[in-house]
């Protein structure tokens, strides 16, 4: 097939097979919002005189007839198709004829990927934040549920002070709250227009932006057609610091539960049937989901570095450098969506030890509640500090499990409620509705 860049030479075959990549296959993620964005710019195109209702109405069933193939999972690039674009395009030349090669008018496939992209990670970050929230409400359920069964809190992995179940739990859910505010940041980064830009440089049609602006949905207009651009390599740098963040988050969480799994430990433990087994040794119980989801994880915390590496020192303007970034962050979306999923399912099953601090390895750890008892007494804390180190160094300390802690987030007052009043903020913060209302009436006609 004819390029839509081409001007009548072929070009090399090992060329064009090097210079397609993987677009063929990771385009796919993208043609539901290439159909959509063309049924937005023919419906802006008729406004401005450039196509005739029935040649918009054409396009229109056209192109809804190729947006329920890409929902039903049988839309195909076919073979010697460079791009999503071209496929798309190509569909409608040949069951419209002239009409089909009027929709590429006033734009280019470099805006054309970048309304895809922004459109694809506006819903992609909508979907992470909402399995974010099905972990957190998990977690929050859990941290309820085990609020007064004690576990020790270690720094330097010392022994240092009595946490409870229900504060590790917590601890997690409030990381997601966080990590909500890096992936709102990457959303808001998402929900702007950049259809129009053309080549980064504008064009002489005059386009009605802000009309397709509100037609997907979007926020707001990126306005500059040169910043449109250049936010192809940020945006995706910006969404990886997203990921990387909630990434960081359960990839911690993963090793918590790697280590509380152990038998050094002992602390938590799942049913036999949410681990895997040893070929050599019978007694083994491996976490091996969390181990993946620490490794996944991991893998993902790096997006932001690569994108960073690919896009360093880039003049203004658009590089096919860009093309490589949708290797790595397509399917990290999906990656990070499967890693929450299953945290949340097998924490679900977990069963946590009751007895932890009557072991005499954690017979210290009260020892800062000693000190401030005394200081309660009227003692200066240094010098109860002080009395209650000689009582552990002469072995004459004595441990008594009873904790009276009531400041926010300590152990008798976690702020659960409070917590989950962050969640709430955030997720409203996202506004999703404006989005949905904007896509029925452009696609409900």
């Amino acid at each position: 097939m004819k390029k839509l860049w081409e001007k009548g030479v072929s070009v090399n075959k090992e060329i064009e097979k090097f210079t397609i990549g993987m677009d063929r296959e990771l385009d796919l993620y993208l043609a539901r919002y290439d159909a959509i964005g063309t049924i937005a710019h023919a419906e802006m195109l008729h406004s401005i005189g450039i196509l005739t209702k029935k040649e918009k109405n054409e396009l229109r069933i056209g192109l809804l007839e190729i947006l329920a193939s890409v929902d039903e999972g049988k839309f195909r690039i076919q073979s010697g198709v460079e791009d999503v674009h071209s496929q798309i395009e190509k569909t409608l030349t040949e069951s419209l004829g002239d009409t089909g090669k009027k929709v590429h008018t006033g734009r280019s496939r470099n805006d054309q990927v970048a309304v895809d992209l922004h459109m694809f990670i506006r819903d992609e970050v909508r979907r992470i934040a909402a399995a974010a929230q099905d972990l957190f409400n998990a977690l929050m359920m859990l941290a309820e549920e085990h609020k007064d069964v004690y576990l020790p809190g270690y720094t330097h992995f010392q022994v240092a002070m009595p946490a409870s179940f229900g504060m590790w739990f917590s601890s997690f859910a409030e990381d997601l709250c966080d990590d909500l505010i890096i992936l709102y940041g990457a959303y808001r980064m998402a929900n702007q227009n950049p259809l129009g830009a053309g080549a980064g440089f504008g064009t002489s049609i005059p386009l009605n932006r802000t009309m397709t602006t509100e037609l997907l949905g979007f926020d707001s207009l990126r306005y500059n057609p040169m910043h449109s651009m250049m936010a192809r390599g940020k945006i995706e740098k910006i969404t990886s610091q997203a990921l990387s963040s909630l990434a960081g988050t359960l990839s911690r969480m993963a090793m918590d539960v790697t280590l509380y799994l152990g038998q050094n430990h002992n602390f938590i433990s799942f049913p036999e049937e949410y681990t895997t087994g040893s070929s050599i040794m019978p007694h083994k119980k491996n976490p091996d989901v969390f181990e993946l989801i620490r490794a996944k994880c991991n893998k993902i915390k790096s997006l932001a570095y690569e994108t960073e590496l690919v896009t360093t020192n880039l003049p203004s303007g658009y590089h096919r450098d860009y093309q490589v970034l949708k290797e790595n962050l397509i399917p990290a979306f999906g990656e990070i969506q499967t890693c929450l999923y299953l945290a949340e399912k097998v924490l679900l099953k977990v069963k946590v030890r009751k007895d932890i601090l009557e072991d005499p390895a954690y017979k210290y750890i009260t020892s800062v509640d000693k000190v401030n008892l005394m200081v309660g007494n009227g003692v200066p804390f240094r010098d109860a500090y002080q009395t209650v180190a000689q009582q552990i160094r002469s072995k004459t300390f004595s441990s008594e499990l009873s904790f009276d802690h009531t400041h926010e987030g300590s152990l008798g007052n976690l702020c659960l409620d409070k917590i989950s009043d962050k969640m709430n903020e955030r997720m409203t913060a996202f506004n999703f509705e404006k989005t949905d209302a904007a896509l029925k009436a452009l696609l409900e006609g």
